[in-house]
């Protein structure tokens, strides 16, 4: 896998962490002394992102900003999808000429 290919995939990884977030504190909206989900992303040394969950330290829903986290994240999680088709095309085409 090259490069472009697995750092496209840290960032779908991380888009598909945030998605399930987002959507678990929408799910809890209504429930008592709830504690919101956060993902921390943190770059890595060789390329990509780490996606972890942590808990919210308040108690409460905040449903706007989980709204806009998750149409975030799904345009996140498309632009890297895109990276990895446009490699792949590339290869592609680079193959097609040196045959």
């Amino acid at each position: 896998m090259s490069a472009i290919s697995s750092i496209a995939l840290s960032g779908v990884q991380a888009a598909s962490t945030r998605l399930d977030a987002a959507s678990h504190n929408i799910a809890n909206t209504q429930t008592e002394r709830f504690h919101r989900q956060v993902v921390n992303q943190q770059s890595q040394e060789s390329g990509g992102v780490t996606a972890t969950v942590a808990q919210a330290d308040e108690v409460g829903a905040d449903l706007a900003a989980d709204l806009v986290e998750q149409k975030m994240a799904s345009y996140t999680y498309r632009a890297n999808l895109r990276s990895i088709q446009t490699e792949e095309q590339m290869m592609s085409s680079l193959l097609d000429i040196k045959a």
